[in-house]
């Protein structure tokens, strides 16, 4: 039970600083603290407070917007996105659960659960061939060859890999729904 409790607090504060590195990145992005307080679903003062706490001599994360980075976290997210969008597709998708065990914070990238969420999606492509929009298949074999090739490190200066993995999730989601 407690090793339980602890997973759950783990969880929390992974999502916290997930939370606090958005924050930081939206607001270099310049965006204003009532819209990031929209977006977040939280308070205008908690936004403020987050980001009075950023130093000032801090710089900003640098992330590039771009969907085909090669980094191990943005494919890592973009897998994500995919894995989401094919359990919202497909009723009886085998990635669904892990896709929400990611989302729920019960799961972590791995290099061996990126090899399992591979192997359900793989499945879940190949099952459900007809059901699926053909972008859902190039857009794997894309994640996937950029996997087998030995991601690159991210560049120096970049967002940490959780705030990668989150824009890049996002983004893949988008383009996956503009696409089908």
């Amino acid at each position: 039970m407690l090793a339980g409790m602890n997973e759950v607090i783990r969880a929390g504060e992974e999502m916290r600083r997930l939370r606090t590195e958005m924050i930081k990145l939206f607001a270099g992005f310049g965006w204003t603290q009532d819209t990031i307080a929209r977006i977040t679903d939280m308070s205008q003062p908690a936004v403020s407070k987050q980001i009075t706490r950023r130093a000032a001599d801090e710089p900003t994360p640098h992330l590039e917007p771009a969907l085909d980075q090669p980094d191990a976290a943005w494919l890592e997210g973009r897998l994500w996105a995919l894995a989401e969008e094919v359990a919202e597709t497909l009723d009886a998708a085998r990635c669904a659960r892990f896709a929400d065990a990611l989302a729920r914070g019960r799961k972590r990238f791995t290099p061996e659960s990126s090899d399992e969420l591979r192997r359900l999606l793989e499945e879940d492509l190949r099952v459900g061939a007809a059901e699926l929009p053909a972008a859902f298949r190039a857009a794997y074999d894309q994640i996937s060859r950029g996997l087998d090739t030995g991601p690159k490190p991210a560049a120096a200066g970049s967002a940490p890999a959780s705030v990668r993995r989150a824009v890049a999730r996002q983004l893949q989601r988008d383009r996956l729904r503009g696409d089908a």
